[in-house]
């Protein structure tokens, strides 16, 4: 399976029988998504950050809901979270999706905005990649993923949603490094990832969307 990661929240899994588009944006977020195909979309919250489900071409299955879904051998579950650390009544609802591509099982915490509870920790146990947000002001901040990154401990961790030159409003990802306990990561274009490649201890891995 091939990751790309096309600035904000927004990746592509390209697996041996379908591909899946994660949280595209709109045109006013100022990022140039590429011309994207997919099999199968799925959108965090409806927000134009994470919601351009016509940006994406082959006439892709759309996943918005929490629930259980198996597309073209892809399992996916949808679990319900909020956008704040107040039950969602600043930023409303947001989706976390457990998707199995050949047999690498990928969490996507969109726009998640608190702690997660044991029980929450339990259901996304066992996974090989997790997309997580680090950059605060409208997510959880970098401390706090650093906690999550080691309740969770998933094999390759990616971090999304944080300051580039587009999005400046967000914090940098500097912070998440130093919580991590890391010195500078040099980004790469893409990640390949096979179950029998999976590192044995939890890596963190910095993708550039300008790489693309």
């Amino acid at each position: 399976m091939d990751i790309n990661w096309y600035g904000h929240s927004c990746f592509s899994m390209k697996g041996k029988e379908a591909t899946v588009v994660c949280d595209p944006y709109e045109k006013e977020l100022s990022y140039k998504l590429p011309k994207l195909k997919a099999n199968i979309v799925t959108i965090s919250h409806d927000h134009p950050g994470h919601n351009r489900i016509s940006g994406i071409d082959g006439d892709p299955k759309i996943v918005r809901h929490p629930g259980e879904y198996e597309i073209r051998n892809v399992f996916i579950m949808g679990l319900s979270t909020f956008h704040d650390s107040d039950h969602g009544a600043n930023r409303g609802r947001n989706i976390i999706y457990i998707i199995e591509v050949d047999d690498v099982r990928v969490c996507h915490l969109g726009d998640l905005g608190h702690k997660l509870s044991a029980q929450q920790i339990e259901e996304i146990s066992e996974v090989g990649v997790l997309f997580i947000p680090v950059g605060g002001v409208s997510t959880i901040d970098a401390k706090t993923a650093a906690e999550l990154v080691r309740l969770i401990s998933p094999k390759i961790v990616v971090p999304m949603h944080y300051a580039t030159d587009v999005t400046t409003w967000l914090e940098p990802i500097d912070k998440f490094v130093m919580e991590m306990g890391l010195k500078e990561i040099a980004p790469q274009s893409k990640i390949s990832v096979t179950a029998s490649n999976l590192p044995p201890d939890t890596r963190v891995t910095v993708l550039d969307y300008r790489l693309q």
